[in-house]
């Protein structure tokens, strides 16, 4: 086997080179796979044959044409570059926003902290907050009221806009 390789090596390299329109990996493949079958082969191939290259020639023939046909039945690879163009959610924008608004929050009075902690983050109603802290019922709705607008003109300040 190694004295067919290193005799048929070399041109049925140039041949495969051109079959596969350049393609010199291909081609390193293609020389690879017929040498293989070649040797499977060997108890089938003529000795005293005057030259293996028409049989090399052949099976690495088809082994070109099986490669186009699979490539051509599979589609198109189209690359990285739809990839690089997707936008993927990642955390470091959620952390970054996390950190504005608790900025944003540090600036505000603790009264409104207070209120904004009260009715947004435990979600509980004006009711609820005002028995909570033991204020009026007007008073939760006007400190949420000014928290809000507070928060809002905070943020801004911080370059965050609705």
């Amino acid at each position: 086997m190694s004295a067919l390789y290193r005799e048929y090596h070399r041109p049925l390299l140039a041949f495969v080179v051109r079959l596969t329109a350049g393609d010199r990996q291909w081609a390193e493949d293609v020389v690879q796979e017929t040498m293989i079958r070649a040797w499977r082969s060997a108890d089938r191939l003529d000795p005293d044959a005057v030259s293996l290259m028409p049989w090399l020639a052949t099976v690495a023939r088809r082994i070109v044409i099986d490669d186009r046909r699979r490539r051509d039945a599979r589609p198109q690879e189209s690359g990285d570059a739809p990839l690089a163009s997707m936008t993927v959610p990642d955390e470091l924008e959620g952390l970054l926003h996390q950190v504005v608004v608790s900025e944003a929050l540090k600036a505000l009075s603790p009264a409104h902290r207070e209120i904004l902690h009260e009715t947004v983050l435990r979600d509980r109603s004006v009711n609820d907050a005002a028995r909570a802290l033991g204020i009026p019922v007007g008073t939760v709705k006007s400190r949420v009221y000014y928290a809000v607008r507070a928060l809002r003109v905070a943020l801004e300040e911080r370059g965050v806009t609705a």
